[in-house]
């Protein structure tokens, strides 16, 4: 059985969140934790719940995998799909459009 790492669990959750722009106090609000407890968990000084882990898992749009052993199904493309899945469908297609266009420009 893989050992847990709980300071690279907390450095892919802290990654993700400042990816999407969500501050610490942001987090904690959603998660119905404290601040400090936020911060516990991104460096590694604390575990979570399940509950709170599956809560994170739908909050940043990745699976339990990759925050538990760092693990994609499908590479490193697989928070990016999760967060186009996570999309309503009406607003899919703005981001398909936006990726393509920055696709055709970056080519």
């Amino acid at each position: 059985m893989q050992k847990l790492d709980f300071v690279m669990i907390g450095n892919r959750i802290r990654k993700q969140r400042e990816f999407l722009g969500y501050t610490r106090e942001y987090l904690a609000e959603q998660l119905s934790v404290s601040v400090n407890f936020c911060r516990d968990i991104e460096i590694g000084a604390k575990g979570m719940s399940l509950q709170t882990l599956a809560k994170l898992s739908n909050m940043l749009r990745l699976s339990l995998d990759y925050i538990i052993f760092g693990e994609t199904l499908n590479g490193d493309i697989e928070p990016l799909v999760l967060m186009l899945s996570s999309c309503k469908q009406e607003k899919r297609k703005y981001a398909e459009d936006i990726l393509k266009s920055f696709l055709l420009a970056v080519e």
